[in-house]
């Protein structure tokens, strides 16, 4: 551990203009990759300022953890610079003919980037962004990790073939892993209240889909079954190793009201971070994760930051005593 991490101070003010103004450290464990790029969102726009959004936030962000305590921050964890590409790609023109090579192109830089930290020992996260730029980080993560399960957060289903004839949609991301992923790739979706017929006919059709709509989970609140019950049985079906894939609108939108597509109903904060510390607690391995959909305004990029901190936590604690 070098001198500034030593010397650190984690209750006092943010002294760098690094994630959650972190000391440097030479071989962080957690890496995030941002992913500046909301050209396909259908509704509101802004998410590609999340990382720079988040990044300001994380500043005013208490490092000591109620349950994880000091694990998060001296195992190290720090935000990328964003590809140049980016400038560029944000002015192109709006059509499918356009944005589906970049797209594609974006995958590719994604999936190349996540590759990369997995061989050298790092755990990937991936800041978006809408939730396309998910994608490449699936699939890398499932080339290393052949029997990989996706826990997936999100108020959509996303499983459009394509949107708007945007191959690389936001709505798209979960159909598109799911052409890459095996029969033994499970995949389990929590939060969905919006989402369309032939949605839930592919969620009902595939063995892989584990889909708990809002609507149902709501009922057995309601009905008295607990949540750490409904974790359990929500949990149940993912391997060893997951990747984390959450759309911040898989929260109720009082949390995070200038997201792309907000809907009402979802996660409360407790909930969602149960559900993440349950997944900590499972003995299952967290390869790496996604936060998307993150609003451009100062409330969401607050809430983004403190839900990238708890997703950092639940990640890190499943890699006790690594370093990269």
């Amino acid at each position: 551990m070098n001198d500034s991490v030593q010397q650190f101070d984690e209750d006092g003010p943010a002294e760098f203009e690094t994630l959650y103004g972190l000391p440097p450290q030479e071989r962080p464990l957690l890496r995030v990759i941002p992913v500046p790029w909301d050209r396909t969102a259908s509704f509101g726009r802004g998410t590609a300022n999340a990382p720079e959004r988040v990044l300001q936030a994380s500043w005013q962000v208490d490092l000591h953890h109620p349950v994880y305590g000091d694990r998060i921050w001296r195992a190290g964890l720090t935000l990328d610079a964003a590809d140049p590409r980016f400038a560029a790609w944000s002015q192109a023109e709006e059509t499918p003919e356009v944005l589906n090579p970049i797209g594609r192109a974006i995958d590719a830089h994604v999936d190349e980037r996540v590759t990369a930290l997995l061989s050298a020992g790092h755990l990937p996260a991936v800041l978006g962004g809408e939730h396309s730029v998910a994608l490449g980080a699936i699939l890398a993560a499932h080339r290393a990790y052949p029997k990989l399960g996706v826990l997936h957060v999100d108020a959509h289903a996303d499983l459009r073939d394509a949107y708007d004839g945007y191959e690389r949609s936001h709505a798209s991301i979960v159909f598109n892993a799911l052409q890459a992923l095996g029969p033994q790739n499970p995949v389990v979706s929590i939060g969905l209240r919006d989402l369309g017929r032939s949605e839930l006919e592919l969620a009902s059709s595939d063995a892989r889909v584990h889909a708990w709509l809002d609507v149902e989970v709501a009922a057995e609140l309601l009905s008295g079954t607990t949540w750490a019950a409904l974790v359990e049985r929500m949990l149940a079906p993912l391997p060893h190793e997951v990747w984390i894939t959450f759309d911040i609108d898989g929260l109720e939108p009082a949390l995070c009201p200038n997201t792309g597509t907000p809907v009402p109903g979802g996660l409360s904060w407790h909930q969602a971070v149960y559900l993440l510390q349950a997944v900590a607690r499972s003995g299952r391995r967290v390869v790496g994760f996604d936060l998307c959909e993150v609003g451009d305004d100062p409330w969401d990029a607050n809430v983004g930051a403190r839900l990238l901190y708890e997703l950092a936590g639940c990640a890190i604690t499943t890699h006790p005593g690594e370093t990269p």
